[in-house]
This record gives structure tokens, C-alpha cells and sequence, in this order.
């Protein structure tokens, strides 16, 4: 069963990407992925990677879906990016009562969940029977086409004084509701990763029942309904490896278009193609390596991590050797890219050509936190042998 679903979703993204690849310029002038798209993904089962299998996902292996996600992001990164966002969050369904997830998932074939990260614009009060939540929330890719939206906030008593574990911290939860319970506003105007939509929404006093509130983030493993592998990993190391399969894809896109446009392009002045000259023969060469590197890296720590999954033998070593592959495979995909784009000259800064769009769609996912430098830092001091000021960002 696991080897016919890991095969099926990877083939399915290949089989596909040609079509998302002829509606990229309608998914970038529209800010969002439209219709025909948003159902042709559902048609392959792809908003289903990572929903349990118990509420009708196929719950593939992590493996498998970052390897169709890099698929999918050859095509179009906004698309990748909304798949793998919106899959990410699936995953909280592991600690969700299971009625709730039924109703978010099994009972609708089109089900999506989304969000935007935790903010401080945000209060959830409690009231007997479970919270009254208010407030606002960024980022959140895919959205426009989601049925349900989560919301991250502290939770206060009544009283208005904060509720705390015991270990004294402020109590955290993400809140699910359906999406006619949000407003959206549209703020999504950017310069790359233009079709996710990632328009900020709010939430105001709306009341959400207490079997709709999960720890934050799905953190507590007492709360878990689903003990399958997959869901041993948290949606930090999920995000954290996802957006850099995105950043591999555009990357592996740029340097072929660059590899074709090589061996036709004749520069002003010049008398023989591009490919005839050292050194872009050298600067290929070197880009070659540099993604074959780190794509092996990435791919070879998801391995050894999901065997170690299955085992529930996960170890600190493993989990910081799949952040610093992760955080590689960003750095050097955004590497790559730089590359192709700079190589290509002016033809580069066409809408025509196969590069300007996948260089700004590469810098927008550079800048977001999980391709932050300041990883290293983290990696670093687990190999200097100094405390972990944090340990969930692996």
C-alpha cells in the first residue's frame, strides 16, 4: 500500500505539471490559483498527501511528498507553494477530534485547510463550552481556495488573566472554523510567489467550539487520534523542508531553460553560441553540482529520518542533520538560480522567457523564516555541543 500510494503521488505532480505549467501566467495575473487548476489538483489527490488515510488522504511518506512538491515547483512555484502549505496544515487533523476532521476532510472531497503564522493581533477568550476568538492573521497561501481556516493565539480566562501550564507558560491553541466564519482581505500584492494568494484574514468574536481547539500547532502528542509515522513530525520540520523542495524545483527549471538557451543564444558581438564559451561551461558545471549536492544531502536525511519514524527511533542528530540539509538546499538552490539568471543576460528580464518570474518567485521564497541564515546558528551550536535555545525549528 505505501509503495503504490509514494509512487502514485510523485506521478501524478509529473503528469500534471505540463498544465500547470501552461496556466502560470494566469495563475500570476490572478494572484491565486484558479478554478480549473485548483480542481485539476483535487482530481490527483494532491491537497491529500497528508491527510490521514482514516479521513480518505493518502497519508504518503514525507519522502514521497517533497520529491512531487520539487515536481510541482518545476511547473510553478505558486502552485507548489500552495500544496505544500495547505498540506502542511492537514497534518494538525492527527490531533483533531475525530468528527472534526471528518467534517473538514472525509465528508468533503474538496476539504482544505490553511492559515497564517501566530500574531500578537490575536485574543481567544474563554466562555463555557469553548472560546471566543478575535483577531488577525498574515500570510495565508492558499486561502482563497481553503474550506477551513485555522487561528494560532494565547488563551485568556474570562477574568482576562492568561491561562497557563504548569510549568507557569501562557496557554497556546490553534482554533479551526470554517472559512465563511473569517473576512479576507486582500493585501496579496507582491513581487514573487504572486498566485498564492496569501492574503491576510480576521476573525471577529467569533465562538468556536472547545472540540475545535487543538494545542498550538498540534504540539501535544497526548492529543494525538493518529499514531501513523507521518504525524511524528512536527509541522516545523514539515514547513522547514517543504519550502526548500520549492526552492529545488524553480532552481532545476532555471538551469535547464538556461542549459536550452545556451545553445542558441549568440551574445552581441559574439560569434558562436553561449555553450561555446568557458565560462559558462564552467558556470554550469559548477550549478550542476552545487543542486545534485544538496538534493542528495536533502533527499538522503528524509530517508534515514522516515526509516528512523517507523521505528519511533527519531534521534536530535537525525533531526538537526534534515534542518542543516534543508537549510542547504536552500541556500544553494537560491545559489542557482542567481546563476542562471545573471547567464542569461537580458534576455532574463523578458516576461516571455522562462526567468523572471522564477527569479522572483525564488527570492520570495528566500525570504521566508524556514530559509532564514540564522538557521545555522542553531546547527551550529548542536555541533559546538552548546544548549539549543530552541529545539522547534527541528
Amino acid at each position: 500500500m505505501e509503495q503504490r500510494i509514494t509512487a502514485d503521488c510523485v506521478a501524478r505532480a509529473q503528469a500534471l505539471a505540463p498544465r500547470i505549467a501552461a496556466a502560470a501566467a494566469r495563475i500570476e495575473a490572478g494572484r491565486e490559483l484558479p478554478p480549473d487548476i485548483v480542481e485539476a489538483l483535487h482530481e490527483a489527490r494532491l491537497f491529500r498527501m497528508l491527510v490521514p488515510r482514516s479521513l480518505d488522504g493518502d497519508e504518503v511518506s514525507p519522502v514521497a511528498f517533497m520529491h512531487a512538491i520539487e515536481e510541482l515547483a518545476k511547473a510553478d512555484a505558486s502552485t507548489a507553494w500552495c500544496v505544500a502549505q495547505t498540506s502542511v496544515c492537514s497534518t494538525i487533523s492527527s490531533c483533531l477530534k475525530p468528527q472534526i476532521g471528518a467534517e473538514i476532510f472525509k465528508n468533503d472531497p474538496r476539504g482544505v485547510l490553511a492559515w497564517g503564522p501566530s500574531t500578537s493581533k490575536a485574543k481567544a477568550i474563554a466562555e463555557p463550552g469553548g472560546f471566543r476568538v478575535s483577531g488577525e492573521w498574515p500570510f495565508a497561501s492558499g486561502s482563497r481556495h481553503a474550506t477551513w481556516l485555522a487561528a494560532h493565539s494565547v488563551v485568556s480566562e474570562a477574568d482576562g488573566s492568561l491561562r497557563r501550564d504548569s510549568n507557569g507558560e501562557p496557554v497556546q491553541k490553534t482554533f479551526v472554523v470554517p472559512h465563511g466564519s473569517a473576512t479576507i482581505k486582500d493585501v496579496w500584492r507582491v513581487i514573487g510567489l504572486k498566485g498564492t494568494g496569501s492574503d491576510t484574514y480576521t476573525l471577529t468574536d467569533v465562538f468556536v467550539p472547545e472540540d475545535c481547539a487543538i494545542a498550538h500547532h498540534a504540539l501535544d502528542r497526548a492529543e494525538r487520534h493518529e499514531h501513523g509515522p507521518l504525524y511524528s513530525f512536527t509541522i516545523y520540520q514539515l514547513f522547514g523542508s517543504s519550502f526548500p523542495a520549492i526552492a529545488l524545483g524553480i532552481a532545476r527549471a532555471m538551469l535547464d531553460a538556461f542549459i536550452e538557451l545556451a545553445k542558441t543564444k549568440t551574445p552581441a558581438g559574439g560569434k558562436s553560441p553561449l555553450r561555446d564559451n568557458s565560462v559558462i561551461q564552467s558556470q554550469v558545471g559548477v550549478a550542476e553540482a552545487q543542486l545534485a549536492a544538496a538534493r542528495t544531502f536533502f533527499f538522503a536525511a528524509w530517508n534515514e529520518i522516515w526509516r528512523a519514524a517507523q521505528d519511533d527511533a527519531m534521534t536530535l542528530d537525525q533531526r538537526v542533520q534534515l534542518r542543516m540539509a534543508s537549510i542547504h538546499l536552500s541556500q544553494q538552490a537560491r545559489q542557482v538560480a542567481e546563476t542562471a539568471y545573471l547567464a542569461a543576460g537580458a534576455t532574463a528580464i523578458f516576461e516571455s522567457n522562462p526567468f523572471e518570474r522564477r527569479f522572483r518567485d525564488m527570492h520570495a521564497v528566500s525570504q521566508q523564516a524556514q530559509a532564514q541564515f540564522a538557521i545555522y546558528e542553531v546547527i551550529g551550536r548542536h555541533f559546538l555541543g552548546l544548549p539549543l535555545q530552541s529545539t522547534r525549528i527541528i
